[in-house]
């Protein structure tokens, strides 16, 4: 991978998080402050937005950058500052732009991919879960303190009863369902092995018949 794809996968990693955190921030305000409920198919959307968002950035970033290489060309003086550019820089600036419209067209990729946008809300979901968390772990490191001792109990009692409905519930639905499908293996595989007991002490006692017949 040369200098120019990596700079284009960094960038787009760096554009993931991004858009990741704002997702992040949107499910946990439409689930925890506005007692929504988790749908996936709602924060994809807010996903696809993100990266939109993002990838227009890149564009803005390598219109910025052309306009700064046509300036830079021909200059040969010394520069004022950091951003005063110079014909020498012309061919680096070249490259960054080319970097940033790979960016761009990378992310837009991204929202026509269902799979890229799912992992996306389900890393996000995760975030979210990890903040929900961490809070109610800061909350209860105070031990044996009953509800009528805690002023904001009502309040804490209603964001672990999202976080519940955010993340718990639904990682136990997905555990039992892929116990359940584990479990209809197993059948599947010891009916298949009963069959073949069954036909070979069929097979068996066809033999023994045979013989006693022969006898």
């Amino acid at each position: 991978m040369g200098r120019t794809a990596d700079a284009i996968a960094e960038g787009v990693a760096i554009a993931t998080a991004a858009a990741r955190l704002t997702v992040k921030n949107h499910i946990l305000v439409g689930t925890i402050a506005r007692g929504g409920v988790f749908d996936a198919a709602r924060y994809a959307e807010d996903a696809k937005a993100a990266l939109l968002a993002m990838a227009q950035e890149s564009d803005d970033a390598a219109e910025l950058l052309d306009a700064l290489r046509k300036r830079a060309r021909g200059r040969h003086s010394d520069p004022h500052g950091t951003h005063d550019y110079r014909d020498r820089d012309v061919r680096n600036l070249r490259r960054r732009a080319k970097q940033s419209i790979g960016v761009a067209e990378r992310l837009r990729k991204m929202t026509e991919n269902p799979e890229a946008l799912h992992s996306l809300v389900e890393d996000a979901r995760i975030a979210a879960w990890g903040d929900v968390r961490g809070n109610l772990d800061r909350r209860l490191q105070v031990e044996g303190m009953r509800p009528d001792q805690d002023p904001d109990y009502e309040r804490m009692r209603e964001a672990r009863m999202q976080a519940l409905k955010l993340v718990d519930l639904q990682a136990l639905s997905s555990a039992q369902r892929a116990r359940k499908k584990r479990e209809r293996s197993a059948e599947k595989a010891a009916e298949k092995e009963a069959s073949k007991e069954t036909a070979k002490s069929g097979r068996a006692s066809r033999r023994e018949a045979r013989h006693a017949d022969r006898g």
